[in-house]
């Protein structure tokens, strides 16, 4: 009788960060092998159209029963599931909670767990500590964007939000374009600013400089990574915006309807963002009810009102594929709009977990010896 006995390997943080869960070189590799298996089309997401971001809990605007949470900044419950083909061939999912008020008792705005599953069987491979597999994958996405979209000579990076994921696009940015020299940083709370260039300055090799405005920070860059979370969108303004210029959104921020009229749209993979409209359209708020959080919901309004047509907005992971330039000239303006991708948890994820049997990191639990009913 063949063995039917099913484990699971259990990494903790301190597990993966042994594992190289932060070697963003590494990262921004995967995830750039990752963009290719999904621009072939090897891959599945959520729902019937196979592009679903994830299954979120909508928490209500006033409270119902003593115990349900009620809608906040990054207020949710949610779970991404995918399977990545190629060489990753795996599946899995990030099942997270999220609250901004975490930070005032010490935990991060989201808590998160990552599980990897064979693809033939169902069985869980890996049961991981999430919240690194997140914001490296998170991070190094504009790594592979700069790669691919930024100007190969460019000099000046603009750093919107001193949180966790720029700290990651710092890193990653700076390895897809080792010519950045200048890194300005710009966020409402000045003292994060300073603990953020404490941070970094010894991990990259830039002139970091601190600025008092979000129009200093913009002029003049080649690129752009903005990352903030919160109700309060940052607003970048058409004239600030130098040509040749990169934008990443990671987070959320207003861009007037001219300039993604006039410029170039890539996103990350453009199905998913098609996926959340369809989402809006069934809320009871409608679109308003994505627009607070999603980067591209000002831009899924625009497309909703036919003010611009969703054929000219490009999926890096075609472009990625298809390794062919993209970029028409040095002068051109490109806006990159992320929205998170459930397959590059699993592949981040999966390498990590690779590496981890590797170097025997990790303990194995046990889900049974032989399954009671079977």
């Amino acid at each position: 009788m063949q063995d039917v006995k099913t484990e699971f390997l259990f990494l903790s943080e301190e597990d993966i960060k042994e594992a190289g869960v932060l070697d963003m070189e590494q990262c921004v590799e995967t995830i750039d092998k990752m963009f290719d298996v999904v621009g072939e089309g090897d891959y599945l997401m959520g729902g019937p159209l196979e592009n679903e971001h994830g299954m979120m809990l909508w928490f209500p605007e006033e409270k119902r029963f003593e115990n349900m949470p009620v809608a906040g900044p990054d207020r949710r419950f949610m779970s991404l599931i995918s399977y990545l083909g190629g060489d990753f061939n795996i599946s899995g999912n990030k099942w997270y909670g999220s609250n901004i008020n975490n930070k005032e008792k010490g935990l991060p705005r989201s808590v998160l767990t990552v599980t990897l599953n064979d693809v033939d069987t169902g069985e869980p491979l890996a049961f991981m500590s999430g919240n690194l597999i997140s914001a490296m994958r998170t991070g190094a996405v504009p790594g592979v964007a700069s790669r691919y979209l930024a100007n190969e000579d460019s000099k000046v990076l603009a750093v919107v939000g001193t949180g966790v994921i720029n700290r990651a696009s710092v890193l990653a940015i700076k390895y897809a374009r080792p010519s950045v020299e200048l890194i300005k940083v710009y966020d409402i709370d000045n003292e994060r600013s300073k603990k953020f260039i404490e941070e970094m300055q010894n991990d990259v090799d830039a002139k970091f400089e601190i600025v008092s405005s979000m129009e200093e920070c913009i002029t003049d860059s080649d690129i752009v990574t903005i990352a903030t979370s919160g109700a309060a969108k940052p607003v970048i303004e058409d004239e600030w915006v130098k040509d040749g210029c990169l934008i990443t959104l990671t987070g959320a921020a207003t861009l007037s309807e001219d300039f993604y009229k006039n410029n170039t749209i890539v996103a990350d993979n453009w199905k998913m963002h098609e996926a959340w409209y369809r989402d809006g359209l069934e809320h009871p708020k409608g679109l308003e009810s994505i627009t607070s959080w999603t980067p591209s919901g000002e831009l899924l309004e625009m497309i909703h009102e036919e003010k611009i047509d969703s054929n000219k907005i490009t999926s890096l992971g075609d472009i990625v594929h298809n390794k062919k330039t993209f970029r028409k000239d040095n002068k051109e303006k490109i806006v990159f709009v992320t929205g998170g991708l459930p397959t590059e948890d699993v592949a981040w994820g999966y390498q990590v977990y690779q590496n981890a049997l590797n170097k025997g990191i990790g303990q194995k639990l046990k889900l049974w010896d032989k399954p009671h009913w079977a």
